[in-house]
């Protein structure tokens, strides 16, 4: 499932935004834990929250999040759950403000792909002065789980950052 992963999606640039903003959620949803627990949950969170659909998600009430510290196909955690609530609204207030989500995302990066030239996991930084203007920019909008490393890694799984090594034969690919 993780090779899948990194060989078919990480770092392929994605410029929907409403795949951009369930992209968002799930990595707000890995903090403190590891990747492979949130893919292993993946469909559980596109059950769960709706397609990450940020009008239904932004609707939730209290009720239904309460359903939801019940579901066993997501991270039961009352404040990333919470969160994913919170993150709709913002979201929708952008847009409701005449802001595409993926545009305001992908002009952190200048609108391409950041190419690193990474020779060794070593090389590959937590987070980047992009990823801290990103995740200030986002906490000022009303998102949360959305800290500087996190938003690296967020950009790292949308193709903002190419940080597959050098040596990787993916690496070529996520350039275009």
């Amino acid at each position: 499932m993780y090779v899948d992963y990194h060989d078919n999606e990480w770092g392929v640039p994605e410029y929907d935004s409403q795949k951009l903003f369930g992209k968002l959620i799930l990595d707000g949803a890995q903090a403190g834990l590891s990747w492979i627990t949130i893919l292993r949950k993946r469909e559980g969170y596109l059950k769960a929250f709706d397609g990450f659909d940020p009008d239904r998600m932004a609707r939730y009430t209290d009720k239904k999040l309460e359903k939801l510290m019940l579901d066993p196909g997501i991270v039961r955690n009352r404040l990333k759950i919470a969160s994913a609530r919170r993150n709709a609204h913002a979201y929708l207030r952008l847009r409701d403000s005449g802001i595409d989500f993926s545009e305001y995302l992908w002009e952190f990066v200048g609108g391409q792909p950041i190419q690193n030239a990474c020779k060794s996991m070593d090389d590959i930084p937590a987070t980047s002065p992009e990823a801290e203007a990103m995740s200030k920019s986002l906490k000022k909008e009303g998102f949360n789980f959305v800290g500087p490393t996190i938003v690296y890694a967020f950009m790292q799984a949308v193709g903002m950052v190419n940080d597959h090594m050098v040596s990787c034969f993916r690496y070529e690919d996520c350039r275009d």
